[in-house]
């Protein structure tokens, strides 16, 4: 199949999707109320009500400033100035709260952002967090429109979602498609991944926009996509919005984000794991192939071996995971950990510790 009938047959899939999701919504509704369950040919299926409520709360991020040139020595300080285009959602609009990504703002003397209506307001960084390329910075501003928050953690594939930003220096532009994955880990984006992976159409300057559901409650942040070039193939990456929320909180109640460790490190269960381990069939979950002496892990009795099933009330699906869930506690939080150990669960917890923090923020 060529290139162009790959797209073609790929747009067919989610429109026809899509259609089929309204027809199922209609009908659902009329035979709530009795009536026939066929729509009015003068009320065809649109997201448009949705997002015109929506869509103001997406701002353009733009950033000046300068960045190392790249390609030259590293202890050059050679740099260069940068003129770039993100996007943002409003967080909170009562402090004027703009969440967008790390890495559109990394490099940033000065940050503007531009809504809808037409506000061009200046903005200052409040903080950021480069381990899950997430920030957060401040306007300030009357009026601003806002978006509620979803629950990232009912998703499931096949869900309708729709991304929302400013790609290729465009005005605000929205894209569609379905959640084509979950928990997406060792992508190689981010020092810590559990992605939501989409076909919504997500490109170079969606960095920071919102993956919303059909509702209109917001479920993602836009981060990134996978291609060789600048067009993409269909698989872009959101970080969860709870996940979001979480890094996002701590910077504003604590300025930072302080992260800790248990001092232990983490594999999947493969058959090679499992033989070095000397493990036979242990249960889902992440096996713990190194205990740091002395360590937070240590101390609360974790060993060699051990299989980590769950962390809290959520279930350990792998190793990227259960990294993810440690480093979003705070230094002094304690981690429940449900394990497997020479075949019998059993519950440890262990307090986090701290470790050398790689925040940034001014």
């Amino acid at each position: 199949m060529g290139w162009q009938e790959f797209m073609l047959a790929t747009m067919n899939r989610t429109f026809a999707a899509i259609a089929l999701s309204f027809v199922v919504i209609a009908q659902g509704s009329a035979a709530d109320d009795g009536t026939a369950g066929a729509v009015p040919p003068d009320r065809l299926p649109s997201f448009a009500p949705i997002l015109k409520k929506i869509t103001p709360a997406v701002a353009k991020v733009e950033i000046r400033g300068r960045a190392p040139v790249v390609g030259t020595n590293p202890r050059s300080r050679a740099t260069r100035e940068i003129h770039e285009v993100g996007s943002g959602v409003v967080y909170d609009a009562s402090q004027g709260l703009i969440i967008t990504n790390h890495h559109v703002i990394d490099h940033a003397d000065e940050i503007t952002a531009t809504l809808t209506d037409g506000r061009v307001l200046r903005a200052k960084r409040v903080g950021s967090d480069p381990d899950f390329d997430l920030a957060l910075i401040r306007v300030r501003a009357d009026n601003l429109p806002s978006i509620p928050f979803g629950d990232s953690s009912k998703l499931e594939v096949g869900d309708i979602v729709l991304a929302i930003g400013y790609p290729a220096n465009l005005a605000q532009s929205v894209t569609s498609g379905i959640v084509s994955g979950l928990h997406r880990t060792n992508i190689g984006i981010e020092q810590h991944e559990n992605f939501i992976q989409t076909d919504a159409a997500v490109y170079p300057g969606n960095s920071g926009g919102a993956l919303v559901d059909t509702k209109g409650d917001l479920v993602g942040i836009n981060t990134a996509f996978i291609s060789s070039t600048n067009t993409n193939p269909g698989v872009g990456f959101a970080i969860p919005v709870n996940m979001s929320r979480i890094i996002a909180d701590q910077i504003v109640k604590y300025g930072d984000i302080r992260r800790g460790t248990l001092g232990i490190t983490l594999e999947d269960p493969t058959p090679a794991v499992l033989r070095d381990m000397k493990l036979a069939g242990p249960p889902p979950g992440a096996v713990i192939t190194k205990v740091d002496r002395g360590s937070a892990g240590e101390r609360a009795g974790l060993k060699l071996g051990d299989v980590v099933t769950r962390i809290g009330e959520r279930a350990v699906i792998n190793a990227g995971f259960l990294r993810t869930r440690i480093a979003l506690l705070r230094i002094g939080e304690t981690a429940e950990l449900t394990i497997s150990r020479d075949g019998k669960p059993m519950t440890i917890r262990a307090v986090v510790a701290e470790r050398q923090p790689r925040t940034s923020s001014r």
